[in-house]
């Protein structure tokens, strides 16, 4: 099903004023057998995808998830008229085809950013369904817009525990949402007006459970370019364990008419680690999937879309070429197949 290299970079500027730079880049790390995220970033469609199921089915629930969204008409029409409930009407979709293809054993988180225009006004829709996120560096200041689907966000929020123990909590990664297996499949939707010199990140957790939010910031705020900041990131979660997949889609917005003065509502979030996440359904079964056939409805390509397994790609290559050489176990050293992300 891989569609595309691993890497790329877009640049788009269909409209007089606002101008976007994208980068973006996959890899499956050093200790998973397949990459089982998949991602979009055409313009006006920026997002990642994680799947959850093993045995591949964890890439067919990201790579139907990524290609129902692929269906929307704004990438076909260049329009910027999305809303949160257009988005939303696609991700129901995107559920549906999931369950149909995998019979509900399989599933996958998502994150992103859908470029929106109100009265010529250009804003960032962020969506959020499970413990993908997307980040912001805007006038200097890095934060996590998106909040996390998660148990352990659940016990940050009600002041259980703290963001550190979050990070080391034994549920870390049991999502309270996700597309395809959860129960609750309703995303959450932020607005936020487009400010000139936004960077916007949107990643895996494979890259956050890698590095803190003061690594990714420092790597953000001094990398140029968005394709040279996505390598930086993805290498650097390499260098740091790479225990899981990790996919990075950097945006930059530049040359931005924006005199609105719309109130936003980013909230902050925690962390993760290194192990699997598995929607809580399914915390306590043993069930595993087998190699069965499961029937993946064709889906329309889109400019940007990658539902990668080890495809070649910069991230990798930089990874390769640095003065260091990494290690790439054949397969992960605990052996997972237990259908967990």
């Amino acid at each position: 099903m891989n569609s595309e290299p691993a890497a790329a970079t877009s640049a788009t500027g269909r409209e007089p004023g606002l101008q976007l730079s994208c980068g973006y880049g996959t890899d499956r790390g050093l200790r998973r057998e397949l990459n089982e995220d998949s991602f979009i970033a055409s313009d006006p469609v920026f997002a990642v995808a994680d799947g959850m199921g093993g045995h591949e089915a964890g890439e067919i629930a990201s790579g139907i998830c990524v290609r129902t969204l692929a269906g929307m008409p704004q990438l076909a029409t260049g329009e910027r008229t999305a809303t949160a409930a257009v988005v939303q009407q696609y991700l129901v979709s995107a559920d549906e085809r999931i369950r149909t293809a995998t019979g509900s054993r399989a599933g996958t988180t998502l994150a992103g950013v859908v470029l929106v225009e109100q009265m010529g006004v250009p804003y960032w829709l962020v969506v959020n369904i499970g413990d993908s996120r997307t980040y912001r560096l805007s006038q200097g200041e890095f934060v996590q817009v998106s909040v996390d689907h998660s148990e352990v966000q659940e016990l940050v929020d009600a002041g259980e525990i703290t963001k550190e123990q979050a990070a080391v909590h034994p549920r870390r990664h049991v999502v309270t949402r996700a597309l395809g297996t959860g129960d609750e499949t309703e995303a959450d939707y932020w607005l936020l007006p487009v400010e000139e010199g936004d960077r916007i990140m949107v990643c895996s957790d494979g890259l956050n459970a890698e590095l803190t939010d003061d690594h990714m910031f420092r790597i953000l705020s001094t990398v140029g370019h968005p394709q040279d900041a996505v390598d930086a990131l993805i290498q650097a979660a390499l260098r740091s364990g790479g225990r899981d997949n990790v996919t990075v889609i950097v945006v930059d917005a530049k040359n931005v008419m924006n005199d609105a003065g719309t109130d936003t509502a980013p909230r902050p979030a925690v962390g993760a680690e290194d192990e699997d996440t598995l929607p809580r359904a399914q915390v306590d079964t043993t069930e595993v999937l087998d190699n069965t056939e499961v029937d993946t409805e064709e889906l329309p390509e889109a400019p940007g879309l990658v539902q990668p397994a080890d495809a070649p790609g910069s991230a990798e290559q930089a990874a390769a070429d640095a003065a260091e050489p990494l290690q790439d176990p054949a397969t992960d050293s605990e052996g997972r197949h237990d259908g967990l992300k």
